[in-house]
């Protein structure tokens, strides 16, 4: 089974570095992730091709002791006169020892008869993806895709596939992305297909396409994204005439939609290990047209000007700040922290004493994060709060030793809002100095900020900072309706609030008549 994150393998022990072909978990279990018992490996000395053809056995066995859905519904396409297979990426993760409730399948039956054959079967259908040859169908704690046997393929204008039906499944599985994508379960025969040598690929952790990478990038660019996916995904290693076809076609990744770039995006940055494949992005030149601002964070070095290197400060604070991360993978996180330096480039100067600053680089790259995020059709509030987080990643560091002011401190809460445990995250992770002293002084400090917030927390219920007189009271204290003076009012008071911590009511009157008596003087 592999789990692991940045080639530091989390799974059973005893892989060395090699694929465990695992017990594949309970399908209706809630999480996909549970740990499972490896299946024995073949004896030592046995020859490779005995080997694999045991693992094909027992991945046989495996996927239909969970998906017993699957010969249900294989008989009905057979009794009609079609052929069904479980393919693709249900076949790999079932070999992973990840196999879910998510089942794909493909049938050389047409959409039209695929319906006709599922909806007396089916709990639910959806033809969402009908167009492309897909029929969506739920059946009890199953989701299944079936699709007609297809290619795919893009002009050089388009960012549609044209869409072919074929009659064969080895028509099918050479058009598909990568040779560990590209095997089939027959069903009910319970034969394995595997012509391109998938099993093998997988049993080597290695990415490789079933025709030439040419043909496979210029049918779907975005599979150029997908093979950065996987290696992040499964830690595996592309082989090197794919990086080669990626590094000549990265322009092709052009005519492909923001929103499909996006979701590619999004699922390396999820994965276990996105430095592996935000590498392979730069390193090909897929960033450059994706996300520019990464590798423009490679700055060049003079042995006059020394800083350290942004671009690997910015991977690692992206791996630390996953390390903080509690309740899964936080995308907002995630984004904020690879992103937090992007202004850095436009921001660098080389100060007379031979230091290099970056004055204001966080506002800049605020700046930089809503654009990018934006082009890339990122919901709004998440625009909004990865380039949030960003504009205040710095502030911490004016804390200094300690000697921020309540004040201070309620002013930083009330800054961050709800992004405040995010940004303790990212702050936290933002430290990367290899010097212990200074990243021992910088985590105390950083410990001693947050007991305050939570001292103050506890005192004056710090969330819901707000005037100590409401919108309706300050209408009634002075008389007047509604209006742009009230939000002024109420700026004033929220101002003395942060500043001198709770009034009391009469108190707090007395203030608002005074500096209304200021407004009309």
């Amino acid at each position: 089974m592999i789990t692991q994150r940045c080639g530091r393998a989390r799974g059973a022990p005893g892989t060395e570095g090699n694929v465990t072909f695992a017990a594949v978990p309970n399908a209706n279990s809630d999480s996909q992730d549970q740990p499972t018992a490896p299946t024995p490996a073949p004896p030592a000395g046995q020859p490779a091709a005995e080997q694999l053809s045991a693992v094909q056995r027992r991945a046989v066995s495996e996927l239909l002791r969970v998906s017993p859905v699957a010969d249900d519904l294989a008989r009905r396409f057979e009794e009609a006169g079609f052929r069904l297979a479980l393919v693709g990426g249900s076949v790999r993760d079932a070999l992973l020892g990840r196999l879910g409730n998510d089942l794909d399948f493909t049938t050389d039956a047409r959409p039209e008869d695929v319906l006709a054959l599922v909806r007396p079967w089916a709990d639910a259908v959806w033809e969402v993806g009908i167009a492309f040859g897909t029929v969506g169908v739920k059946k009890s704690d199953f989701i299944l895709e079936v699709t007609t046997y297809r290619s795919e393929i893009y002009d050089r204008t388009s960012r549609k596939p044209e869409v072919t039906y074929g009659d064969t499944i080895e028509e099918d599985l050479v058009r598909r992305d990568f040779t560990v994508n590209a095997m089939a379960v027959a069903l009910p025969a319970k034969t394995f297909i595997d012509p391109y040598g998938g099993l093998e690929d997988l049993a080597a952790r290695r990415l490789r396409t079933p025709g030439t990478p040419q043909d496979s990038f210029s049918d779907d660019p975005l599979r150029m994204m997908r093979a950065a996916r996987f290696a992040a995904q499964l830690d595996f290693e592309v082989a090197p005439e794919v990086v080669g076809a990626m590094r000549e076609m990265a322009d092709r990744i052009g005519i492909v939609s923001a929103e499909r770039v996006r979701d590619e995006l999004n699922k390396l940055l999820l994965s276990p290990c996105p430095r592996k494949g935000l590498r392979l992005m730069v390193e090909t030149g897929l960033a450059d047209r994706v996300l520019p601002e990464l590798p423009a964070l490679r700055l060049e070095r003079d042995e006059h000007h020394r800083h350290k290197d942004v671009y690997e400060h910015s991977l690692t604070v992206l791996d630390q700040a996953m390390d903080l991360e509690e309740d899964g993978p936080d995308l907002t996180l995630r984004l904020a922290a690879l992103l937090h330096d992007i202004g850095k480039p436009k921001t660098r100067r080389f100060e007379k004493d031979g230091r290099v600053s970056f004055h204001h680089h966080e506002v800049v790259g605020a700046k930089l994060t809503k654009k990018r995020m934006t082009a890339l059709k990122y919901p709004g509030e998440m625009v909004k709060d990865v380039s949030r987080l960003v504009e205040l990643h710095l502030r911490f560091h004016g804390y200094g030793t300690g000697e921020w002011t309540d004040s201070a401190v309620r002013r930083y809460v009330r800054d961050a809002g709800p992004l405040l445990t995010r940004l303790h995250k990212l702050t936290r992770s933002d430290c990367t100095t290899r010097n212990k002293r200074k990243a021992g002084a910088l985590s105390r400090a950083y410990d001693g900020l947050e007991e305050r917030i939570a001292r103050l927390q506890e005192q004056e219920e710090l969330d819901a900072l707000r005037p100590d007189l409401d919108g309706n009271e300050i209408m009634s204290e002075l008389g007047i309706g509604p209006g742009p003076e009230v939000g002024r009012a109420y700026k004033h008071l929220l101002e003395l609030r942060l500043e001198n911590g709770p009034m009391e009511r009469d108190a707090a009157v007395a203030a608002l008549k005074e500096w209304w008596a200021a407004q009309q003087g």
